[in-house]
């Protein structure tokens, strides 16, 4: 394959440099992307067959206006109504989609809108997919916080009124371990009401240990559901595991999180068989833990450190839109988080449609949070970002702006007892 998206660096060794050439040229030099290493527990499950059966049957070119206009007349959209909304035919039909959306996004979640904020706690990775910035082979500060850094951060998020937070690591078990995040879930939960994380998919009594930590639920970006895609654009470590990736909800849900979320990054594949694929995940899994919380979102790729070339294909703000009005229309009930890689204009527009969670105060950096927003002059000791963000509202800003929007900005809407 091809390196579209990256230069060599003069700060690999030798060896290095050998072995990245070998896996982007050569792809017998890869481990089979769908075959298990060791530790990795396997369950089982259905969910997977049902949501690519419907995926590999998904001819978005044969559906019509026709099919459209039935769609948005039914009270009850079908996983086929939900194929037809998400197709190159209902493009035209997007004012009118839209209307649905906000009906249907009024009538379960009222004119709220939840803010929250994520903290990466350490950008090491084992990992190299080619569009990230985290890749093991790109060259940038790397940074693992301590307990006593992460707990500077949380309380200067909490004292800008924060109540949920999202903790992210890079996927490197060696350098961000179990055993720390459960331990950064257990200062968060001093601080915050409602604790989230985005870290490497784990095992199930990892996900259950995690959570008595106090994590409630547990966001997994599958990036694409193109198996073969996937293949080409993860070409080493853990995560090039393409099923046992997709199942990490699911063991995340066995191990008794409350809630988990869904998320194709739109670009990287065919974008609609990506979107179809990450609502079908979410609805088949919801029909199968109905206790559970589910969440979507569908992110845009954004230009990476050292490579600001990396932009979406063919994902216009019109497909996006098109995207999440079908979302919420097939899945009245589900969250939708639109993040900080969106402009404050789209994002703006899309909460008073079909979204129901933004993201606000954003770094994707690590260990910047004291001195962006807590009024402390920085002192570079920070580690590099993980891609560029579009929306740098502070939660301050934010609140004002969606309650000028009308809405009812929301902190946390979940009380233990």
């Amino acid at each position: 394959m091809e390196n579209q998206f990256f230069v060599d660096s003069e700060y690999l060794s030798g060896a290095a440099l050998e072995k990245k050439h070998r896996l982007e040229t050569d792809p017998s030099s890869r481990t089979d992307h769908m075959e298990y290493l060791p530790g990795m527990e396997r369950i089982r499950s259905d969910v997977r067959d049902q949501v690519m059966g419907q995926v590999r049957d998904f001819d978005y070119s044969r559906y019509t206006e026709e099919d459209v206009r039935a769609a948005l007349g039914h009270e009850k959209c079908s996983v086929e109504d939900f194929k037809a909304l998400l197709s190159p035919a209902a493009e035209p039909f997007l004012e009118e989609m839209a209307a649905r959306a906000r009906m249907e996004t009024g009538r379960h979640f009222g004119n709220t809108v939840y803010l929250f904020t994520p903290l990466y706690i350490a950008n090491y990775c084992e990992n190299y997919c080619v569009y990230c910035g985290f890749n093991c082979y790109n060259h940038i500060r790397r940074m693992k916080l301590t307990m006593e850094q992460i707990e500077r951060e949380m309380r200067v998020i909490a004292d800008s009124g924060m109540e949920e937070i999202l903790i992210l690591t890079g996927e490197s078990r060696t350098m961000s371990g179990v055993a720390y995040i459960g331990e950064a879930c257990k200062l968060a939960r001093k601080y915050f009401r409602m604790v989230g994380l985005e870290i490497y998919p784990v095992n199930t009594e990892e996900y259950r240990f995690l959570h008595e930590c106090g994590a409630d639920y547990v966001t997994v970006f599958q990036e694409t559901y193109d198996v073969d895609r996937y293949g080409e654009l993860h070409l080493l470590g853990h995560k090039r595991v393409w099923p046992y990736r997709f199942d990490a909800q699911e063991r995340a849900l066995m191990g008794g999180m409350r809630g988990v979320a869904f998320s194709a990054l739109l670009g990287l594949a065919d974008f609609r068989k990506d979107a179809l694929a990450g609502g079908l995940h979410a609805y088949y899994l919801q029909r199968k833990y109905p206790h559970a919380e589910m969440s979507l979102s569908c992110p845009r790729l954004r230009p990476i450190v050292n490579n600001g070339g990396i932009n979406p294909m063919d994902v216009g703000e019109r497909q996006l839109c098109q995207i999440l009005c079908a979302y919420r229309i097939f899945l009245p009930f589900v969250g939708i988080t639109v993040s900080s890689r969106e402009s404050a204009d789209f994002r703006n527009g899309i909460v008073r449609i079909a979204a129901t969670k933004v993201s606000a105060g954003v770094s994707t950096g690590i260990g910047d949070h004291e001195s962006k927003y807590g009024g402390k002059e920085g002192d570079g000791d920070c580690g590099d970002e993980q891609f560029e963000i579009d929306d740098g509202r502070s939660l301050e800003r934010m609140y004002e702006d969606m309650a000028g929007e009308g809405l009812q900005p929301v902190l946390n809407d979940y009380l233990y007892v």
